[in-house]
C-alpha cells in the first residue's frame, strides 16, 4: 500500500507529492464516547508563517440533511493556499488541515440519497470545511464525495483525486485536448505533472516534458506508453523554445501546461522565481496557432507586445484554478462526472500516482511542514 504500480512508479522519491493516508480504523471507532485529534494550522501575525497544532475534537454529531458521517481511511497532504484564504475572507484562529479523503461512509442524514452506511467513497472537502481530513471521523456533504471503485486502494484514491481533478480542468476543459495535439507539460516528473501525462496519452496527444534533474530525465524517459521528448533543464543550457519548435517541426505546440512562469529578466526576478522556470516569453514564443496556454501563474503579466503576439497566433491564455469547482454550486454535476471520470480511470489503470510510503496521523504535523514549504513532490499518506 502507498507503492507505486507500473514503470511510471520508479521517479526518484523527492518527485512525489507528500499523501496523508489515514490507515485501517477500528470499526467501533463512531460509537466510541471518546475525542479524537484533529489537525489544524494557525497563522502568525505576520501572515507569513502557519504553524501545524492537533487539537481535540468531540464527537461529531449524527449525520444530518445532505451530510454523510465518514470514517476517514486515507487523506492527501497538500499545500495550503493561504493567500487564497485570505481573500475569501476564510481567515479563522484555527483552519482545518487535509481535503482529499477516502473512507467509508458510518451514517447518513435524512436527505442523503447518493449514499447509505458501509460505501466506500472518495473526494474534496470544500474550502469551507468545519472538518479536517486528518481526523478519525468527519461530516461531509454528499455533493462532495463519489463512490470508490473496489480494485482502488484507499491511498490510491485519496493521492490521485486532486491532480485527476486538475489535470481534467487544464486539458478537457481549459485548452479542449483532443487526439494529435501537442502537448508541452512542464515538470513532468512531478505528481500533478504524471498524471497529467497519463491522462494525455489517454486522450490520444503527443507529449512533450521538461525534466528539473537527472533523475527526473530517467523517471520520463521510463513511462510507458512514452512521451516524445523529454527536455532537461536542470543545466540551465537548454532553450525550451528551441527544443519544442525543432519537435514540432517550427510549428509550435498547440497546449502548454505550466508548472509556473519567470515574468521578468533574471536580475529582476526574485530568487525563488529563478527555480528552472521558463521565461513568459519562451512561452509565447513556443506556443503554436490557435494554442492554448494554461498557466498556474496567478500574478502573470503580458505586456502589449505580448498580447499583441498571442492576438497574431489566434491563442488563448487561461488560469488553471481548480478550486472554482467548489466555489460554485452551478457546476456542481459537471464536479460530479470529473471526480467519477477520475476514480474510473484510476481502478482501470489509465492513472498510475506516485506514492510515498503511508505514515500514521501522528507524523502528519511534521509531514504537512514539510509539504507546505514545498520540500516534497510525492503524494505521501498518514495512519491512524
Amino acid at each position: 500500500m502507498g507503492e507505486p504500480s507500473g514503470s511510471e512508479g520508479a521517479g526518484s522519491l523527492q518527485k512525489a507529492w507528500k499523501v496523508a493516508v489515514v490507515k485501517e480504523l477500528g470499526v467501533g471507532i463512531a460509537t466510541r464516547q471518546v475525542t479524537m485529534k484533529g489537525l489544524y494550522f494557525q497563522q502568525s501575525s505576520t501572515n507569513e508563517e502557519i504553524m501545524f497544532v492537533f487539537q481535540e475534537r468531540e464527537n461529531l454529531p449524527v449525520a444530518e440533511d445532505n451530510f454523510v458521517k465518514l470514517q476517514v481511511k486515507a487523506c492527501a497532504l497538500s499545500q495550503i493556499n493561504t493567500k487564497l484564504l485570505a481573500e475569501m475572507k476564510m481567515e479563522k484562529d484555527f483552519f482545518p488541515v487535509g481535503r482529499e479523503v477516502s473512507g467509508i461512509v458510518l451514517d447518513v442524514g435524512s436527505k442523503v440519497s447518493f449514499f447509505q452506511p458501509d460505501d466506500e467513497v472518495v473526494g474534496i472537502l470544500p474550502l469551507d470545511s468545519e472538518d479536517p481530513g486528518l481526523c478519525e471521523v468527519i461530516r461531509v456533504h454528499e455533493h462532495c464525495l463519489v463512490h470508490k471503485p473496489e480494485k482502488v486502494t484507499w491511498t490510491e484514491a485519496a493521492a490521485t483525486i486532486r491532480d485527476g481533478v486538475r489535470a481534467y480542468t487544464a486539458l478537457h476543459y481549459l485548452s479542449h485536448l483532443s487526439s494529435g495535439k501537442s502537448v508541452l507539460i512542464m515538470d513532468g516528473a512531478s505528481a500533478f505533472g504524471t498524471v497529467a501525462i497519463q491522462l494525455a496519452h489517454h486522450r490520444g496527444a503527443r507529449v512533450i516534458t521538461t525534466a528539473c534533474s537527472p533523475e527526473d530525465k530517467q523517471h520520463l524517459e521510463r513511462l510507458r506508453p512514452p512521451v516524445a521528448r523529454v527536455i532537461d533543464i536542470s543545466t540551465g543550457k537548454v532553450h525550451i523554445a528551441e527544443s519544442c519548435l525543432e519537435e514540432t517541426g517550427g510549428l509550435g505546440v498547440d497546449i502548454v501546461l505550466d508548472a509556473g512562469v519567470r515574468l521578468y529578466n533574471k536580475d529582476d526576478e526574485p530568487p525563488v522565481k529563478l527555480q528552472l522556470l521558463p521565461h513568459k516569453h519562451d512561452i509565447i514564443t513556443l506556443l503554436g496557432v490557435g494554442g492554448h496556454w494554461i498557466t498556474t501563474e496567478e500574478n502573470l503579466q503580458l505586456d502589449p507586445p505580448d498580447s499583441h503576439c498571442l492576438f497574431l497566433k489566434g491563442a488563448t491564455v487561461a488560469f488553471l484554478n481548480d478550486e472554482v469547482w467548489n466555489l460554485s454550486n452551478v457546476q456542481q454535476g459537471k464536479y460530479l462526472c470529473i471526480l467519477k471520470d477520475v476514480m474510473e480511470k484510476l481502478s482501470a489503470g489509465v492513472f498510475r500516482p506516485q506514492l510515498d510510503e503511508p505514515i500514521p496521523l501522528y507524523e502528519a504535523k511534521v509531514s504537512m511542514e514539510v509539504v507546505q514549504k514545498n520540500q516534497g513532490r510525492k503524494k505521501r499518506h498518514t495512519g491512524v
